[in-house]
């Protein structure tokens, strides 16, 4: 019977939760190939119309899939001592965001019984999860990687690039507030907003990949 040493046992957790991070993904894109959420536009609709489609279970099981790799990824980093008090709580807040939104799903406005308060539940938690994973990443990266500069930097680049994305939603609602426009028409919402879950994937993948063992 082979048995895994305790030095390599964090390192394997992280490759688990860096695999669920993956399996989500995967789910959340097949979504956008498989008939009737096919049909769903992925540069001007949202992530979260897919949960509101007969394939709703398939979108839920992605969430909470990034929701549990983010976990096991930020509680590894945290009992190895390499995850800042600060960092830990803004990835409580992007895992906890996750959740919500399988919990409460986005507001059908097609149905006009559709519940208010849990569409705008889920609109914050959306801001609050994907504005506080690449903060956790910037607060972490040095500390993760002390003699990592390119890893560092590579976490770094990521995590700024989403909030980038996430800057440019910040000016349509701008540019709607001074010209009395719908916001989310002045720019290709559904494309952002992939591109910005893309790129926080991204980096919480190269946050938690574990370091190349010395010989």
């Amino acid at each position: 019977m082979t048995t895994v040493s305790a030095d390599r046992r964090p390192a394997l957790l992280a490759l688990v939760g860096i695999g669920a991070l993956a399996l989500g993904a995967v789910l959340m894109l097949l979504l956008q190939v498989v008939p009737p959420t096919d049909e769903i536009s992925a540069t001007w609709r949202t992530i979260s119309e897919y949960g509101l489609s007969d394939h709703k279970w398939v979108f839920d099981l992605a969430v909470v899939l990034v929701a549990a790799g983010s976990a096991v990824a930020f509680a590894v980093l945290r009992l190895q001592g390499r995850l800042p008090v600060l960092a830990a709580v803004f990835g409580a807040f992007w895992t906890a965001g996750l959740l919500v939104i399988v919990a409460f799903p986005k507001t059908d406005w097609a149905n006009a019984a559709a519940s208010g308060a849990g569409g705008t539940l889920h609109r914050i938690a959306s801001v609050v999860a994907f504005v506080c994973l690449p903060l956790a990443v910037l607060v972490s990266a040095r500390t993760v990687f002390p003699e990592s500069p390119r890893r560092r930097f590579l976490a770094r680049a990521l995590a700024v690039a989403s909030l980038a994305w996430f800057a440019v939603i910040l000016g349509a609602v701008a540019v709607a507030a001074l010209t009395d426009q719908r916001w989310w028409l002045l720019i290709p919402l559904g494309l952002v907003e992939r591109g910005m879950a893309l790129t926080e994937l991204v980096a919480l993948a190269a946050l938690a990949a574990p370091p190349r063992s010395r010989r």
